[in-house]
């Protein structure tokens, strides 16, 4: 089935050639010039991923992407900003209105298209890779993307989902931010600050709830999942020794790419 893109530009010449290339690329493409007809658009075609350029006139990108994301049937809805604003600071404000990732104009239109084919790889894995995680009382069903922390549903986007799936399978092993950056972006420390995996890392664990301790932090490195050792532990009021477990930590070589 052939996938749905949104492109969300003012600048027609822009949107023109997102249309014309993605085309040729088997999508189908909607478009639209402001924000209130790219709200409008999400919510009527439920696109499968979304370039949305940050200046738009009326309501601009960072409210239709807040209001994409607090919408049940749009916050599942990967997006693309795409942005003359380069600043370290306004990309991570990008990737903490939940973005999947961050384009710079001007950019390379062959570069995009791999990007968004990257992102919806990830979101539409194999049939085969079909597997239930139990951590404690944190089940994932890799198949359906789906994560549930004590029966409930957590509310995770698609990359906050592939980085707890990525740290949980690497459990009690070091993952320095540059193998995460790879590995769960696609990208490298040259085109995005090694931070924005902070970003990411901060948000999931607020979603985890009394599991949040299980990803710990390894200062001047990257992330570790520590698994409850038996049971349920770290209920309500459990506090995790941080700083004596990031000072031995520290002293642990991180490992690189595993398959």
């Amino acid at each position: 089935m052939r996938e749905t893109i949104l492109v969300v530009d003012d600048e027609r010449d822009i949107v023109r050639l997102l249309e014309y290339n993605l085309l040729e690329e088997n999508f189908k493409v909607a478009t639209a010039l402001t924000g209130q007809d790219a709200l409008k658009l999400a919510s009527e075609t439920r696109p499968d991923l979304i370039i949305l350029d940050l200046m738009l006139p009326g309501i601009d990108g960072r409210e239709v992407c807040k209001t994409l994301k607090r919408q049940p049937e749009t916050d599942h809805i990967p997006i693309i900003i795409l942005s003359a604003k380069a600043s370290e600071v306004d990309r991570v404000i990008g990737f903490e209105l939940g973005c999947d990732d961050y384009v710079v104009k001007p950019f390379n239109t062959r570069e995009l298209i791999l990007r968004v084919k990257a992102i919806l790889r990830r979101m539409n894995p194999p049939d085969d890779t079909s597997e239930v995680i139990q951590i404690a009382d944190l089940t994932i069903n890799t198949a359906k993307h789906q994560v549930r922390l004590s029966g409930e549903i957590v509310d995770l986007t698609p990359t906050e989902f592939k980085l707890l799936v990525y740290l949980i399978r690497r459990k009690d092993r070091v993952q320095t931010r540059e193998v995460l950056l790879n590995q769960v972006w696609g990208l490298s420390e040259d085109e995005v600050d090694t931070r924005t995996v902070d970003t990411h890392v901060r948000r999931l664990r607020q979603k985890l709830g009394h599991l949040d301790y299980t990803i710990k932090t390894v200062r001047s490195l990257g992330y570790i999942f520590k698994p409850p050792a038996s049971g349920l532990v770290g209920g309500p009021g459990y506090k995790f020794e941080d700083e004596d477990e990031e000072e031995e930590l520290a002293n642990v070589e991180p490992l690189g790419d595993e398959t």
